[in-house]
Formats: structure tokens, sequence, C-alpha cells
């Protein structure tokens, strides 16, 4: 059987080179532009929409829970005499950001002591 030229000698070089060079050029073009991604990547991106949706959930169920607190308007003057940056702690120290007996939720405390400082 006769090969054709293309699959002999300085042919077959080119047509390697050529092989690995559009291998290349489609690598970079589909993670660049074509919206490829790493498996670690997207699970990455996929835990951090978790983490977000999961605060979007609780927040709400926060403030209701500090609002819902006998002396909430006590505490709430209290919560704001507080740094800004320690906000998130009186919620947590305060078991407001605590659900089904794991330990407070840091970014749902932060979340939730936002939304009470913007209450009036």
């Amino acid at each position: 059987m006769n090969l054709p030229a293309i699959f002999k000698g300085d042919s077959l070089t080119r047509l390697m080179q050529g092989a690995a060079g559009g291998a290349v050029a489609a690598m970079i073009i589909g993670f660049s532009w074509g919206g490829w991604t790493l498996h670690s990547k997207a699970e990455k991106a996929a835990d951090q929409r978790a983490e977000a949706a999961v605060v979007a959930a609780l927040t709400p169920i926060c403030v209701e829970k500090f609002s819902q607190a006998a002396d909430a308007k006590t505490t709430l003057a209290a919560m704001r005499a507080e740094d800004s940056w320690k906000r998130d702690s009186f919620i947590s120290k305060g078991g407001w950001a605590t659900f089904g007996g794991s330990p407070p939720n840091r970014e749902v405390a932060e979340a939730c002591a936002k939304v009470l400082d913007e209450m009036k």
C-alpha cells in the first residue's frame, strides 16, 4: 500500500508540527475566550455560589431571630455602638447566626449585622 506524500519524510514532519500547533492554538483560544475551565476552578466557583446562597437564605432568619428577642431595641443600640468590624462577633456571640447546633456562621453574622445596621 502506497502512502500519500504527506505521510512521508518532510511532509510528515510538517503535518505533525501543524497538528501540534493547531492543538496549542485550540487550547489557548478555548481557555481564553471559549469558556473552557478546569475542574478545580469550576468546583471552587460552585462552592462560592453555594456559600453565597446559604448566606442569602440564612440572613433573613438571623435578622428575624434578632428582632424577636425581648430586648431587641436595646441590643440593636448596643450592636451599633460596637465598631463596624466587631459587629459580626456581636451577632455570633448573641447566637443569632447559629443554626441547627452548628457553630455560628461568620458570613451570615456579617450580613445580618449589615442588614440590622441599615434598619431604622
